[in-house]
């Protein structure tokens, strides 16, 4: 026990060093302003949809609202063998002043391909399509202010970034999963402006990016990363580091911010985070994967006493004094995420939630080296 208690406050003393980082990260980070001056950059916005027709009008109208002018942004929406009614209603949509271009995947794909990465198939599809010198890609599901493209276009003009991780936010339905999703999401969004502010790893959703079309281009875009089912967020971010280690920035404002609904059952959460974990091991960024094994072991070790708690009660004594110090740890942290995305009145319930995390953190992480998830209709293995 003594050799156990040891390792877990050694564990517990990196891990609130490597929190304290970030949060002192998140707070220097500033909060970017919309110059006077408008932006003139062409952006070509592209989305992978599939399976999306209930989304489908609330993207387009948001897609509509956009206060930056029709002539210098197209959509792009790239039907990904939807089996709904996507396609037809991409194809029916009338937005007069919306510079709307649909596009079939299979149109596009060699009839005998076998791949498993059709989202990536879909990006490189639209971006060969794409007149814009700077790409946006977000997610079918998603909606947005009036002033997204223009806050990421003047921010693209005013860094000359060649990659551009933006905020994103989950839009909480008042259960305890959409709870715990927008608190998880909350953290997860700060620890991305932390860590690529400061170039500690890379890190980003792809549900808010950009990316020059000529650095997609210089660093052959998704090739070494193809046979990858997702990344054609953060994999892709490093590829770009790698190229251009001081030209990837994180857009820290809420003109930025891209809106989602959770996800709609603790099954389709768990799936999504499977997916996530799946890609730990295929960093080429060892600094996230040694930073992913941290918050790992940590988690575990609270696994490890709770169960020895049914041998020895002083186990679950200094289970809840560690889980208490957990909480003390994260807290400041995430209420300083949590106040830029407006959801601060959320962060009564984090206390009661880590729990709930600290499970959900292991069984996803194993899983997601081990097991297999189901994405958008698709059952994908690990081991495939």
């Amino acid at each position: 026990m003594p050799i156990f208690l040891f390792i877990f406050f050694l564990l517990m003393v990196a891990y609130a060093i490597l929190i304290n980082f970030y949060h002192r990260a998140w707070n220097q980070l500033p909060v970017f302003k919309l110059p006077e001056t408008k932006p003139s950059t062409f952006i070509s916005v592209i989305v992978a949809a599939r399976n999306e027709e209930s989304n489908i009008p609330t993207l387009l109208d948001s897609l509509n609202r956009q206060r930056y002018p029709s002539s210098l942004y197209e959509v792009i929406i790239v039907n990904d063998h939807s089996t709904d009614n996507t396609w037809s209603i991409l194809q029916q949509a009338s937005y007069p002043e919306l510079p709307l271009k649909p596009i079939n995947l299979a149109a596009h794909l060699d009839s005998e391909a076998v791949t498993q990465s059709f989202k990536k198939k879909a990006i490189e599809t639209g971006i060969r399509e794409a007149k814009g010198s700077l790409i946006v890609t977000t997610d079918a599901d998603c909606f947005f202010g009036e002033h997204w493209l223009e806050s990421i276009a003047a921010f693209y003009e005013a860094t000359q970034a060649k990659f551009i991780a933006a905020p994103v936010k989950i839009v909480s339905r008042r259960s305890l999963l959409g709870i715990f999703q927008s608190l998880d999401f909350i953290t997860l969004q700060g620890i991305t402006g932390a860590s690529v502010f400061k170039r500690f790893h890379s890190m980003c959703n792809g549900a808010n990016l950009a990316y020059e079309k000529k650095a997609f281009e210089e660093v052959n875009g998704f090739a070494g990363i193809d046979s990858i089912p997702s990344g054609d967020d953060m994999l892709l971010m490093h590829k770009i580091f790698k190229q251009y280690p001081d030209r990837v920035f994180y857009l820290k404002a809420r003109e930025a911010i891209v809106s989602t609904a959770p996800a709609a059952s603790w099954k389709a959460f768990f799936h999504q985070r499977i997916r996530w974990a799946s890609k730990a091991d295929r960093y080429d960024d060892k600094r996230i994967f040694r930073t992913l094994l941290l918050v790992y072991l940590v988690n575990v070790c609270f696994v490890v006493s709770a169960v020895a708690a049914f041998w020895q009660n002083i186990w679950l004594f200094f289970c809840l004094i560690l889980l208490l110090a957990k909480i003390l740890i994260e807290f400041p942290f995430v209420h300083a995420a949590a106040i830029f995305f407006d959801q601060q009145s959320l962060m009564k319930y984090f206390p009661f939630l880590q729990p709930i995390h600290i499970v959900y953190t292991i069984i996803a992480g194993w899983l997601g080296k081990f097991g297999k998830y189901e994405w958008k209709g698709r059952t994908i293995s690990k081991q495939s």
